[in-house]
Order: C-alpha cells, then sequence, then structure tokens
C-alpha cells in the first residue's frame, strides 16, 4: 500500500524549525502539487532553488537509506516566477502511479496538512487568528486557549463474502471519476464503533445483512483525510442486492475468476480484493 514504503522509514514527529540545503519544499494548493515538468519520476523543488522569501511549516523526515531527507510546506501563492520554467502544479492522483514510493506517499501526505492548515486559519470557538504550536503539530488559540489537530476521518472498507457460492460483493461508485470495482465503504458516525458502521454501511447501500465482522488492518489515505479501517464479514440472509443508486452505480456478487482487478499496491481496497482473489479469506 502506498504508505508501506520499500526505500525509506517515514518519521511524523513534529518540530519546529526551519529548512536547509537540499531539503524539499512542497506546494500543494487544492489536490495539485508543484512537481518537475515532463518527468517520469517525482521531483519537488528544493530549498536552494527558492529565492524568494516565505513562510515555511515543517512537515516530516524520511530516512532514505539512512540519510534523513526533510519536507517542509511552502507558500502555494508565493511559487517563484523563476521555478515555473522547471516546476508546474499537477493533479495529486499522479501519486498513484508514479514514484519513487516515498516522493509519492510524502507528496499526499503534503497535500492532507495542506489542506488542513488552509482550513485552520482562525479559530471556530471565539474568531481570533490561529498560531503554530512549537511542540507539537497543532493550532492554538491565542485567546481562548482552544487547540485544533489535523481532521482524520475513520471510514469503513469492507468485504463482503457469500459463504455458500464461494462470491464477494463488489460495487462501483456513482458519479466519480474513478470507474473501477471497489468494495462497500463508509465514514463512521459520532456514537458508532467501527463494527456497527460495517453492518449499517452494507445495508444502506445495498440491502443486504451481515454477520461474523472481523477486522484485517487499515491505511492512512491523505486523498480523502481518511483513516480506513478493513473489515470482512460473511453474508447473513438470501444476499438479494438492493442499491442506493445515489451512492452505487452498481453492486454484484463475483467468485474469484470472475474479478477483472489487478493487484496496484496502493490501496487497502485493492489488497483486500486481491487477498479474495488469490483465496487467502
Amino acid at each position: 500500500m502506498i504508505q508501506e514504503l520499500k526505500t525509506g522509514i517515514y518519521h511524523n514527529e513534529y518540530r519546529e524549525q526551519s529548512p536547509a540545503a537540499g531539503d524539499y519544499i512542497i506546494f500543494a494548493k487544492g489536490r495539485s502539487v508543484l512537481v518537475k515538468k515532463e518527468c517520469s519520476t517525482i521531483i519537488f523543488p528544493r530549498f536552494e532553488e527558492i529565492v524568494s522569501e516565505m513562510v515555511y511549516i515543517y512537515l516530516f523526515e524520511i530516512d532514505i537509506n539512512g540519510k534523513m531527507q526533510k519536507f517542509f510546506l511552502g507558500e502555494a501563492d508565493r511559487v517563484p516566477d523563476g521555478l515555473r520554467n522547471d516546476y508546474d502544479y499537477g493533479q495529486q492522483n499522479m501519486f498513484r502511479t508514479k514514484g519513487p514510493d516515498y516522493m509519492a506517499f510524502a507528496g499526499i501526505t503534503a497535500c492532507q496538512l495542506a489542506n488542513w492548515y488552509a482550513s485552520v486559519k482562525f479559530c471556530g470557538a471565539c474568531g481570533a487568528k490561529l498560531l503554530h504550536d512549537k511542540r507539537e503539530r497543532m493550532m492554538r488559540c491565542p485567546k481562548c486557549n482552544a487547540m485544533h489537530y489535523p481532521k482524520i476521518s475513520p471510514a469503513v472498507i469492507v468485504g463482503v463474502i457469500d459463504r455458500a457460492r464461494g462470491k464477494i460483493l463488489m460495487t462501483k461508485y456513482a458519479g466519480r471519476e474513478y470507474k473501477k470495482y471497489a468494495l462497500i465503504a463508509g465514514f463512521t458516525e459520532i456514537g458508532e464503533t467501527a463494527e456497527d458502521t460495517v453492518r449499517r454501511e452494507v445495508l444502506e447501500e445495498t440491502g443486504v445483512h451481515v454477520k461474523h465482522v472481523r477486522y484485517y488492518k487499515s491505511q492512512p489515505w491523505s486523498f480523502s483525510d481518511t483513516l480506513l479501517l478493513g473489515f470482512y464479514c460473511d453474508l447473513d440472509g438470501d444476499g438479494q442486492i438492493c442499491i442506493d443508486e445515489e451512492e452505487l452505480s452498481l453492486g454484484e456478487w463475483l467468485s474469484p475468476e470472475e474479478i477483472p482487478t489487478e493487484y496496484d499496491g496502493i490501496s487497502l481496497t485493492n489488497e483486500m480484493i486481491m487477498r479474495f482473489k488469490n483465496g487467502l479469506e
């Protein structure tokens, strides 16, 4: 999966510091990130390439073969004109297909943090301008002392298995750019356990009841500010599907041989599908 780096070790401990020569500066706004033009790999600007003054925010470090590479967030609206000769903004979906793996993970994680910082400029309690905390990744209100931490939303990914027929419930989203097969997914509501989310989301989206809910593994998914919790469960009933057409365009039971999905090494959804396809669940 995208966070399982083969060429580096991710260190997310926050340290108040300034960039130096050799450090990477990531410019991110919305779903776009500044990367090297016409390049088959992901390359971000380094600090020494930037000649204008701006505010930098420390992001994290990645240990690459014993060498620490530091990543900072730059001001997206103050990209130097000279830098535009070699770099341009690209859509964050590039991190699903381009490498190296540590750069893809750094890029999408920086996007999540950049969007969070952009959304927490003022205190939601009293309206005062927020300040960066010096000890941890948090924005603090100097007026009422409210603490604002990065947004992380728990959500479930669910593989529903029909044991009697040896099939898994596969779906396709409605009204989204992503058109490939997926599993049932949904956000956890207030006062709800993750297991309850599994049962509710499957029933709401497909009309199917489930039993024997069991946890598989988790994944940080910065594409949607989400912590994904993967579960498998078994069909409880006849398996008649009645999809919520606002959420799904398709819902059907597929055997391992019928699943067209191939391994991509990026998402928890893909790993769970491939696990069933290969007879491991």
